[in-house]
Formats: structure tokens, C-alpha cells, sequence
């Protein structure tokens, strides 16, 4: 394994954490130490360290910014009420760095290895993870492109860092149903491009449209397929899902939809309740017939920033839609539950997804 040289912050590099927990602003605070390590097509990776947080120098030329080969995640740090620390299915989120890296023609870094660095850098700053319910220490890992040349091609040298930020609840309305902006104008991705790869172009492409949502009062937009723009895929920075009768629909991976590790846990949760799981294409006028006759008893959003996010509206083609009276549903508040529960170490872990920070 390799080795990680660790050089701690000093009382003049340690930052200033946030005093009041309830009210934290997500991605605004950050710790005192970061974990980094260099890439290099001649030697692989090699000197990793942990080094107080600080800027990154690139070179103008570095090929991330010409050429966008970037990749990230994003998981969390829990601390439970005896003030242990764990982790929430973290195999899951590096397993996918690595597919968006081969898909990005970047390198894959070794999943056991991604975890340990990860764990002594949480380790260093254990303080940061907040204590109250409901917040988190927020993790992202990221690999840049850092090679300085001009030419389209896989750069030869790369950057992994990680860097973590104390967070509270990901939207304003925390818990509350949002309301969702359905646009057939703009697209995400398109099956056989990079949509299932968590790349910093998917979220690029996606700005313009959620800029017109939000000047609208919307919280999110809710994307349809890129061909015919009528199958529903995705919601802003959340995998979809609708109960309708007592079916859980969401649509399937197919290329141009993130596989979210939240999404992944719903279903599994949802199977082993005895609840029907289909994973098939849901067309937005099902989608809309369904929420008018009120056979579609409730919708929400699953992602790692809001865990569940109940949706109590869906505004298409200039005409709003409630669902289940704009009020939280009977399976959204069950799923958010179970899984608050297990990430805080209040409920038992069936299916072995805690990794506990010792």
C-alpha cells in the first residue's frame, strides 16, 4: 500500500469552524486537512499526503481545464450518539469513481486504498463532524486532469484529492416536499455519452435549465430522455422515484442516468419489505395522468446530500401538478427513516452497508 506522509495543519493553518450547527450551509465550511496524491503515467500514484487544506496550484495549460477530464464523488461521515463515526456504504461511491475514471480515460486507484487514505484523513479531523441529527461531515473525492499540454487526448498526469465540509440539510426546505420543473427544451445527457459517470460536465450542462427553475421558485429539474424527451430520467442532483398504485417505479440505468448509491439502498429496502420494484421507462405523460387521477399516491428524489426528498409538485408545459396534496408520503417517510436510522446507528444494519471509523 502506499504510503501517506501526514503533515498537520498548525494553530495559524487550522480554519474556523462553524459555531452553530442547526443552520449550516452546505459546501461552505471546510476542514482543517485534505488528502492528496499525484498520478503519473511512468510512475502511477505515488506521494500521497495528508497537508492542511490550501489552494491547488495548476498550470494554465492543465488539461482539466481545456479538455474537462474531471471525476468526483460524494458521500458522508455520521457521527451516532455515542459519538462513534461511520460511514454509509463508502465501497459503493469509490466503485463508481472508478467506472466514471474509465469511462473519463483517467486511472483507477485502488478501492481499499481510496477507504484508508479516507479514514486517517476523517481520523485527523474527527472535531469537524458535527453532532446533532441530521448533519454530517461531508466527503468529496475528486481526480483532475493536471498534465500542462494542448491536444484532445487522456492526459498522462492526475490529481486525487479528498476535502470535507461540515453540512446540515441539502435544500431549504429540508424534509418538506420541493417542487419540481419539468423541461423538455433542455437535456442532460444521452445514452452512449458520459451521463452515468459522475464528471463535472454532466453538472455543467445541467445549470442553464436549473437556473430557469429557480427564477420560476422551482427547487429542481426533473430531466427527460435526450432523444424523444419523454422518458423521465433523472432530477437535478437526485435519482426519481413515483409510487403509483403500490408499485415503486423508477427508471432504469440505461446509460444516461447516475446509479446512485441512495437509489440503489430504496430499492433494495423496498424489495425486502415485500414492496413491488419496477425499474422500467416511465413517459412524463404517465407521469402527469397518474398525478391528476391520483393513482400516483406520492414521488421523491434519493441522493446522498438529501438521503430522500419527497416531491410535492410538478410543473409541466405551464401547468402545475400536486401529489399526495403536496404533503410527505407514507414510503418517504419510511425510507428516510430506515436509512437515517441506519447512518446514524439507531437502527440494525441488515444489510452490513455501516463501515464504522475506529
Amino acid at each position: 500500500m502506499i504510503p501517506i506522509h501526514i503533515s498537520l495543519a498548525t494553530e495559524e493553518q487550522r480554519r474556523p469552524k462553524p459555531l452553530d450547527e442547526k443552520n449550516l450551509v452546505f459546501g461552505k465550511h471546510f476542514s482543517d486537512h485534505m488528502f492528496i496524491m499525484s498520478y503519473d503515467i511512468n510512475k502511477g500514484w505515488h506521494d500521497a499526503r495528508i497537508v492542511p487544506y490550501d489552494d491547488l496550484k495548476l498550470d494554465p495549460a492543465a488539461m482539466v481545464l481545456h479538455y474537462g477530464q474531471g471525476v468526483f464523488e460524494g458521500l458522508k461521515v455520521y457521527r451516532c450518539a455515542d459519538g462513534t463515526l461511520q460511514l454509509f456504504r463508502p465501497e459503493k461511491n469509490f466503485e463508481r469513481f472508478n467506472k466514471s475514471a474509465r469511462r473519463m480515460c483517467m486511472p483507477e486507484i485502488d478501492i481499499e486504498f481510496q477507504l484508508y487514505a479516507l479514514e486517517t484523513l476523517i481520523k485527523l479531523d474527527a472535531d469537524w463532524v458535527p453532532r446533532n441529527r441530521g448533519t454530517s461531515l461531508y466527503i468529496r473525492p475528486t481526480m483532475i486532469a493536471t498534465e500542462p499540454a494542448l491536444g484532445v487526448r487522456p492526459a498522462y498526469q492526475y490529481l486525487y484529492y479528498i476535502i470535507t465540509c461540515p453540512v446540515g440539510a441539502y435544500y431549504a426546505e429540508g424534509f418538506n416536499p420541493v417542487k419540481i420543473y419539468v423541461t423538455d427544451e433542455y437535456v442532460r445527457a444521452v445514452r452512449g455519452g458520459v451521463g452515468e459517470a459522475k464528471t463535472m460536465a454532466n453538472y455543467a450542462a445541467s445549470l442553464y435549465a436549473a437556473e430557469i427553475a429557480k427564477k420560476r421558485g422551482f427547487t429542481q429539474v426533473l430531466w427527460l430522455d435526450a432523444v424523444e424527451r419523454r422518458y423521465v430520467e433523472e432530477v437535478g442532483t437526485m435519482n426519481i422515484f413515483f409510487r403509483i398504485g403500490d408499485e415503486l417505479v423508477t427508471p432504469p440505468l440505461t446509460g444516461s442516468i447516475l446509479p446512485g448509491v441512495t437509489r440503489d439502498s430504496v430499492i433494495y429496502l423496498a424489495r425486502h419489505w415485500g414492496i413491488k420494484v419496477s425499474e422500467r421507462p416511465i413517459a412524463i405523460d404517465e407521469v402527469i395522468e397518474t398525478a391528476k387521477s391520483g393513482e400516483m399516491k406520492e414521488c421523491f428524489g434519493t441522493g446522498t446530500a438529501a438521503v430522500i426528498s419527497p416531491v410535492g409538485e410538478i410543473f409541466y408545459h405551464d401547468e402545475s401538478y400536486v401529489v399526495n396534496d403536496g404533503k410527505v408520503g407514507e414510503w418517504s417517510q419510511r425510507f428516510y427513516e430506515e436509512i437515517m436510522g441506519i447512518q446514524y446507528g439507531e437502527r440494525e444494519d441488515i444489510f452490513g452497508w455501516v463501515r464504522k471509523i475506529t
